[in-house]
């Protein structure tokens, strides 16, 4: 939505900028997705709209506030992932409540199956791109924001070593920058999983499989470059391997990281097992919703 709450005046580069980055706003919404600040940088870097810099970043920054402010730009389409309000729910009536769990009611569509499949992401910015498809499929998405803690990998762990005890394997999909710490997380993680899970390094019961970003896709996508983080610990080693370069998974778009989760999903799943489950939970949802609509009758 598009509200004014300051008068301001933009010079005709700056319009068309604005232009631009409505564009952009459009495209993701037409996909169903909202997006950060930095990733509406990211695509018209990747574009070659701007310059990639900090200062570029900076000026950006501070033409969505100015545009927002002025009714040029829609508030509701650029989000702030990092703060959010905490309140209780509230409900008129009853029969609301009945209708709104209706709605909201799942069963674990993955208990028969013999995979247990979740999404982990470096990023928590990219969960407004990696919660819907998770969801959609019924799975489990973790942000982890950079290196994961131990005390979530410690839950995490135990979690995965009571699902083995019941006889299923763990495949993790892991989404990450391509800079010297972004490629040693999934490492990280699937040895701390391990460790906390009971299993030695080597063992297959829990894989943690990288899905970006990569190097082949780097070059098939070719996002904005970053200097590689000379302060980074594994910096010598990354600029050995891949030079001077890094890359960052806001910069790709919301389509590819739907197709790798799909992909993947459907690699582990028996859909057989999968549609039956669905086919329960729709009949499941009925019955709650005659339950609400006999209530209102009352």
């Amino acid at each position: 939505m598009k509200q004014t709450f300051e008068r301001k005046k933009f010079s005709s580069d700056r319009l068309e900028l604005i232009d631009r980055c409505n564009a952009i706003i459009e495209e993701y919404q037409d996909q169903g997705y909202d997006l950060t600040l930095r990733q509406l940088y990211y695509q018209l870097v990747a574009r070659g709209m701007i310059e990639n810099s900090q200062k570029s970043y900076t000026r950006i920054g501070g033409l969505v506030n100015d545009a927002r402010l002025a009714g040029y730009m829609d508030w509701d389409m650029i989000v702030d992932r990092a703060r959010k309000t905490v309140a209780n729910a509230h409900w008129n009536d009853p029969s609301e409540i009945l209708e709104a769990c209706a709605r909201q009611f799942t069963i674990d569509k993955w208990a028969n199956q013999l995979m247990h499949v979740e999404v982990m992401c470096e990023k928590q910015a990219l969960e407004g791109i990696l919660i819907p498809i998770c969801k959609k499929l019924d799975i489990r998405f973790t942000a982890n924001k950079g290196y994961s803690s131990q005390s979530m990998m410690y839950r995490k762990g135990r979690y995965f070593s009571n699902l083995l005890e019941d006889g299923k394997l763990v495949r993790v999909l892991y989404f990450g920058d391509h800079d010297p710490s972004g490629l040693d997380m999934d490492r990280d993680v699937s040895e701390r999983l391990k460790l906390f899970a009971g299993l030695a390094k080597s063992s297959s019961c829990i894989t943690v499989t990288r899905a970006a970003l990569t190097m082949e896709q780097v070059q098939r996508y070719q996002p904005p470059e970053n200097p590689a983080k000379i302060t980074d610990s594994r910096s010598a080693w990354y600029i050995k391997t891949y030079g001077q370069s890094s890359w960052e998974l806001d910069a790709l778009d919301p389509g590819i990281f739907k197709e790798l989760v799909e992909d993947f999903v459907l690699q582990h799943r028996d859909d057989l097992l999968w549609d039956e489950a669905v086919r329960r939970e729709d009949g499941m949802k009925e019955d709650l919703l005659s339950m609400a609509e006999q209530y209102r009758g009352e």
